[in-house]
């Protein structure tokens, strides 16, 4: 589970599906997702959503890039599904945030731990 979780890290802007990610972790797909959920407390879709809209919210705060810019370079499909996901873990849409978030001078570290999301 650990090697497939960091494959995600790694290359959360890749298309990845629970068939690669089993292989990654010699299971089955079904166990794998069964597993996945159980150990890490979300489903294997949902941790990559989390991990692209983390990374959209570090962009966000650190660019001037377009939102739909971001959105593609993160691995998101199209605008409104980056959007719409990212609301839904953040609480408010991508130029709310963009427009209410200050990049402070405090380690990188500190930020992401401060600023990651609960869902």
């Amino acid at each position: 589970m650990l090697r497939a979780r960091d494959a995600m890290d790694r290359a959360y802007a890749q298309p990845l599906d629970v068939p690669a990610l089993a292989r990654i972790a010699h299971v089955s797909p079904a166990h794998f997702a069964r597993t996945f959920r159980a150990t890490f407390g979300e489903t294997p879709h949902r941790y990559l959503q989390r991990r692209r809209v983390e990374r959209a919210m570090f962009l966000l705060r650190e660019s001037d890039r377009s939102v739909t810019d971001i959105c593609f370079e993160v691995g998101f499909g199209s605008p409104g599904t980056f959007s719409r996901t990212f609301r839904e873990i953040v609480g408010r849409s991508p130029r709310t945030y963009r427009r209410e978030a200050v990049a402070a001078g405090v380690p990188t570290c500190f930020t992401m731990a401060w600023m990651r999301p609960s869902d």
